[in-house]
């Protein structure tokens, strides 16, 4: 059997959770799987972000640690507008989605439409990064993000791998301004 087109668009980096209680699961990732330092970053807003086609404001929180070279990421609504993490796809307790970094948008866009994936959110993250949630057809619970990356985030995401391969458990949870 062949692979399927989205298998060509790369490797899985991240899981991501919606946990009912975020900073109980960030103390159970620290203290008892040991994945940390966690960074945090609040108030986190996608440009032109869509939810379903339509335009929304949702606004969360994030903490991002790693476990190895896969990053695990807990996520915190922190509005009520429509989003990925309400209604039918707020998956919790379990995992939500995994990420893909891509280089082309375009081309994995492509790619999704012909294995007739759903694109569920789309959004710019700065300057030059665009990310798209698509359901592959599962449903919730098999959501597949696939991001772009803006410009200088790779050398923020290896400073973070860098500093959970040298962590001795002090500071384990940094808030990025």
């Amino acid at each position: 059997m062949k692979p399927g087109p989205l298998k060509a668009l790369g490797d899985v980096i991240q899981f991501a959770y919606f946990p009912t209680d975020f900073d109980a699961t960030m103390r159970y990732w620290i203290e008892t799987i040991g994945v940390g330092p966690f960074f945090v970053l609040n108030d986190v807003r996608l440009d032109d972000m869509k939810y379903k086609g339509q335009p929304t404001d949702a606004v969360f929180t994030m903490a991002l640690g790693y476990w190895g070279d896969i990053q695990i990421e807990l996520i915190k609504t922190d509005s009520d507008a429509p989003s990925l993490y309400a209604g039918d796809y707020a998956v919790r307790d379990r995992l939500h989605h995994i990420c893909i970094f891509v280089e082309d948008m375009k081309a994995t866009r492509t790619a999704c439409a012909q294995a007739g994936a759903e694109v569920i959110v789309e959004g710019k993250v700065g300057a030059d990064g665009e990310v798209i949630y698509v359901d592959p057809g599962q449903g919730p619970g098999h959501i597949i993000e696939f991001l772009q990356p803006v410009s200088g985030s790779q050398a923020l995401f290896q400073m973070m791998k860098e500093a959970a391969r040298n962590w001795d458990g002090t500071d384990p949870i940094r808030v990025l301004q």
